[in-house]
């Protein structure tokens, strides 16, 4: 699978961050808003892409630069299916942005659906971090209707010990669509956490999403199922390769680490299932 890497700059003004416009769109898409993005060019560190990105891009230069986060997820290319790493960076700045190059326009958002803008998934991700809220693109209904966002967390008391797994799943609107637990018996943590992503992602294909985007708060998860780590140890390789085939059933897929804090409904449900069990 081929892998790109990106870096991305998150520039506020207020409540509301900085979103440019194509100078033009693809065959197959419209033209879209996207957050600032750049490659990483041979022998670069990524701060300095994003550095040389700004530059080239919208003519600033970055007063600060905090690494924010990375992100991993799969989308499709073309006939192929491609692996995305996007590395995160806020920025402060006194310049005022002149696009150029590819884009044609800027403009500060905090809300793409009443702002107009139709953002790229890639930057949809970003954002959704960021804030730790569901981010609605400005796009008909019927592209809406199967983009879906699922939470999943796997808990275990003892590690090994008598473990849960749970998710949470919303719509692009924000709505809550299902969500349950189950108790998977005694085993670690690091298995329970899987365990719920593929109970995620077989109730995602069952509810007949296409375009999905998982979230969990166990960063090492998301780096091997987006394909940047290989998973070593014998308990979860069958479980890795088990989603890897469910995969195939989307248009697709992201996975997204966030805080511990920002995925509290799917650890409430698989805590729940372990304490229905325990007092039984």
């Amino acid at each position: 699978m081929k892998q790109r890497i990106r870096v991305v700059a998150i520039i506020k003004t207020g409540d509301k961050v900085l979103v440019l416009k194509r100078n033009r769109g693809r065959v197959e898409a419209p033209v879209f808003w996207e957050l600032p993005t750049g490659k990483i060019k041979f022998g670069e560190q990524p701060e300095e892409a994003i550095t040389r990105t700004l530059d080239e891009y919208l003519g600033i230069t970055p007063a600060t630069i905090e690494l924010k986060d990375v992100i991993t997820f799969i989308a499709p290319d073309g006939a192929s299916r491609l692996d995305n790493l996007y590395i995160i960076y806020e920025i402060t700045t006194t310049d005022k942005p002149e696009p150029k190059i590819r884009y044609t326009a800027f403009k500060y958002i905090n809300d793409p659906a009443t702002a107009g803008v139709h953002l790229n998934n890639a930057s949809v991700s970003v954002l959704e971090i960021e804030s730790g809220q569901t981010v609605v693109n400005h796009q008909s209904a019927r592209d809406t209707a199967s983009s879906a966002v699922v939470y999943v967390d796997g808990a275990s008391r003892g590690n090994p010990g008598p473990s849960g797994i749970g998710y949470y799943i919303k719509d692009a609107t924000g709505k809550v669509i299902d969500r349950g637990g189950e108790f998977i018996g005694f085993t670690t943590s690091r298995s329970a956490e899987y365990y719920a992503m593929r109970k995620g992602v077989e109730r995602a294909i069952e509810l007949g999403l296409r375009s999905v985007r998982f979230i969990s708060d166990n960063l090492m998860m998301v780096n091997q199922l987006a394909g940047v780590i290989r998973p070593k140890n014998a308990d979860i390789i069958p479980i890795y390769d088990s989603i890897e085939t469910l995969m195939s059933k989307f248009d697709s897929v992201a996975f997204i680490h966030v805080p511990r804090e920002e995925n509290e409904e799917a650890d409430a449900e698989a805590n729940r299932a372990i304490d229905n069990i325990m007092k039984s």
